[in-house]
């Protein structure tokens, strides 16, 4: 009879997460043909579709929640490394290389344009930063909940909060290059939306293996990706202001997502002992974003 119970169980959350990827993938369809008739500017809208890509990827990471509960400590270790160095090609090739160039193309002298960027990296890791702080001094009581639902750990939902935060910078780039008219911003989105893949799985299976609900935590690691259109379409809209925050918002997110990689996600990942397959990944994910932005962008 458990057997069976089993098999039934299984076979119910199979259907569970087929359905969400059809609901995600009809919804993806039906925003993007609605976007086609809204009357935006077209730089807006290219931003709006790259945040809404990385969105989906998120969401689309947190699917297999609903059929697994645990995921191999070494293949996420290895998932984060890639993610790792997708983000790290992503910062040098589309944002840090790009933002100098836009720079010089404003009249800036080599010296000046790199002093620029490296004013923008500094000041964008520094801006991270304290979001980190904040964040991580929040409150056990307020961080955990009530007591007559299930209790989750302050650090879980600090790592949870961590990762949607990381999502931020994500979304900047995406909007940046989109709204500068980068060649490349198509191909960054794409790029971004791959190491959200992970990202979103990740949240998923933490919430989950610490009590909650599968639902739910497919819900809250689909949900974690919402932030990147909408920091997109903000910044697309500012860099669409004044063509001197091309260079500056590139450089910002570029020192964000720096921060982002070298504080949290490589730790994280090397955590468990499996440095070497960490490292593994992060020269695959970096390799293939350094294609996706040189050769195919």
């Amino acid at each position: 009879m458990g057997t069976e119970t089993l098999a039934i169980s299984s076979r119910r959350m199979f259907r569970y997460a087929f359905g969400s990827l059809l609901l995600l993938a009809g919804t993806a369809l039906l925003v993007a043909h609605g976007l086609v008739w809204l009357d935006v500017e077209p730089r807006i809208l290219r931003a709006l579709q790259g945040g809404s890509i990385c969105a989906l990827g998120t969401a689309l990471g947190a699917v297999p929640v609903l059929v697994i509960r645990r995921m191999p400590v070494a293949l996420s270790d290895t998932l984060l490394g890639f993610g790792a160095g997708v983000m790290l090609a992503a910062t040098a090739f589309s944002l840090i290389v790009p933002g100098i160039a836009a720079a010089q193309g404003l009249g800036f002298s080599p010296w000046a344009a790199s002093g620029l960027i490296s004013f923008g990296i500094l000041l964008g890791a520094f801006g991270l930063y304290l979001v980190d702080r904040k964040v991580s001094g929040a409150s056990p009581e307020m961080l955990v909940g009530t007591p007559d639902k299930p209790v989750i750990a302050p650090r879980i939902w600090l790592f949870v909060f961590a990762i949607i935060a990381h999502n931020i910078p994500e979304g900047m780039a995406v909007g940046v290059s989109a709204g500068g008219g980068m060649p490349d911003a198509d191909s960054l989105a794409m790029g971004i939306a791959l190491q959200d893949v992970p990202e979103g799985l990740v949240i998923a299976l933490v919430l989950a293996g610490a009590g909650m609900s599968r639902v739910n935590a497919f819900l809250i690691g689909a949900a974690s990706g919402l932030v990147e259109p909408v920091f997109a379409v903000l910044c697309a809209w500012l860099v669409s202001l004044a063509q001197v925050f091309l260079p500056l918002g590139l450089a910002l997110a570029a020192g964000a997502m720096l921060l982002v990689v070298t504080h949290e996600v490589i730790p994280e990942s090397r955590r468990n002992g499996h440095e070497k397959l960490a490292s593994l990944g992060l020269c695959i994910g970096f390799c293939l974003m350094m294609v996706m932005d040189t050769a195919l962008g």
